[in-house]
């Protein structure tokens, strides 16, 4: 691939900023320029010295915009993109009405491969090039997902589901078949190409204590796997996980009893947290998932993020399409920055934007490949513009920081404001 310079105001974070004073936990090129060959990020610098340094690079202008990192989404559903919108009481109500009813859809190889195709055009439209998903229970569905990624040159995370019980007959496994089906995927998918593979019990709730052994079994023989569940996302969810679990010291104890916990573990919303439970969390390095547009959507709670941080859990944030009402990591920030002021916290731009870049990438482990522009990282990038719309123009008429921009974005910014998404280096959005 040639070399390639892309000009435009260039963003990137080395650490979690600890407020709006601290610029130095950023760089930040008003002339800046980004110079990649062959998937990969060499620099990042004052676009006058890296074009001396390679005259002969491919320009592409994107001034006055924006370029920093691609968007890293912790949390999807794949099988829930025709979930979006559909109008429910609270979780366990909307997961029987309409996404189990959905996600039978998905035995079809053929559909599979026709919702990837939106699933990834909706996540690339909104600046999104990487993401960590669910499949459904049928392998079908992980096989499409891992398929659509590959083929895009994505940096994906995901599995299929495991559920065997307390669910439609037609969405049930059983936890041979799940671990089997898991192992094959494993097998067949992880480490291709950019793709990783999560172990992906959906909750305690409809997986039997076979089925948690089951994938506690293959977290201990691929613990270079991720795994991914959801716990404490609801109080009638939380009350019923007890009552199967009459055992476990409470939702996490569950999980921490199989085997589940570590530092590779992504745990879906994680809102109403006992003392033991962070604390284990703590212990572990599991990894909470903020999903603020769901929780706001199904009634659920408000994710405490100061308290966690406090403990030293520093978790992802995620759109958690379907439940989540948006692909647009920027509309997530828009809500999360709302529930956090319901919570008496604050989250300033500096924060939010190093949130779903680097620091969701951190909390997967891959820092040093994506979520910067920092050289030798994957050209994972998104080009935003902070007037796309009249009104956001409007408002960016009395804009005179880069932190009143960022705020501009993540509060009045949508797939609108993404002028195109690179995966390692190659345009696709609206791909």
């Amino acid at each position: 691939m040639a070399e390639t310079l892309f000009l435009g105001r260039t963003l990137s974070f080395h650490r979690r900023p600890e407020g709006a004073e601290d610029v130095g936990a950023f760089d930040y090129h008003e002339t800046g320029a980004v110079h990649v060959k062959d998937g990969r990020i060499l620099a990042t610098g004052d676009a006058a010295e890296l074009r001396r340094a390679a005259p002969k690079a491919k320009v592409v202008d994107h001034r006055p915009h924006l370029i920093c990192a691609g968007f890293i989404d912790t949390h999807l559903h794949f099988p829930q993109v025709q979930v979006l919108a559909s109008w429910g009481k609270d979780l366990l109500d909307w997961l029987n009405t309409y996404t189990f009813v959905e996600e039978q859809r998905f035995a079809d190889m053929a559909h599979c491969e026709a919702m990837a195709t939106g699933f990834y055009d909706g996540l690339l439209n909104n600046g999104t090039t990487t993401g960590v998903a669910y499949g459904s229970v049928h392998a079908s569905s992980a096989e499409a997902m891992f398929a659509e990624a590959e083929r895009r040159g994505m940096c994906m995370i995901g599995g299929k589901v495991m559920m065997d019980c307390h669910a439609p007959e037609a969405l049930c496994d059983t936890a041979q078949t799940g671990y089997d089906d898991s192992l094959a995927l494993i097998a067949r998918w992880h480490g291709k190409g950019r793709l990783a593979y999560a172990i992906t019990p959906r909750f305690a709730l409809t997986s039997s204590p076979a089925q948690l052994e089951a994938a506690g079994a293959l977290c201990a023989a691929h613990p270079e796997c991720y795994m991914q569940t959801h716990v404490s996302e609801n109080v009638d969810e939380i009350a019923r996980a007890k009552a199967l679990y009459p055992d476990a010291p409470d939702y996490v104890g569950i999980y921490e009893r199989y085997g589940l916990l570590g530092e590779r573990a992504l745990l879906g919303h994680a809102i109403h947290l006992e003392p033991r439970e962070i604390e284990v969390l703590a212990e572990t390095g599991a990894k909470p998932v903020f999903c603020p547009t769901s929780n706001l959507f199904l009634g659920s709670g408000l994710y405490d993020d100061a308290g966690l941080r406090a403990r030293g859990i520093h978790g992802g944030i995620a759109t958690d399409i379907g439940g989540g009402t948006s692909y647009s990591m920027l509309q997530t920030l828009n809500e999360g920055y709302k529930v956090l002021q319901l919570r008496g916290q604050q989250m300033h731009p500096y924060q939010a934007f190093d949130w779903i870049t680097r620091g969701n990438a951190e909390a997967l482990g891959l820092a040093r490949e994506i979520g910067t522009l920092e050289a030798g990282s994957a050209a994972d990038m998104v080009v935003l513009d902070a007037r796309a719309t009249p009104e956001m123009a409007l408002r960016a008429d009395r804009i005179g920081t880069l932190a009143e921009e960022l705020f501009l974005l993540m509060i009045m910014g949508d797939d609108r404001a993404v002028v195109q998404t690179y995966v390692a280096g190659a345009g696709q959005k609206g791909a």
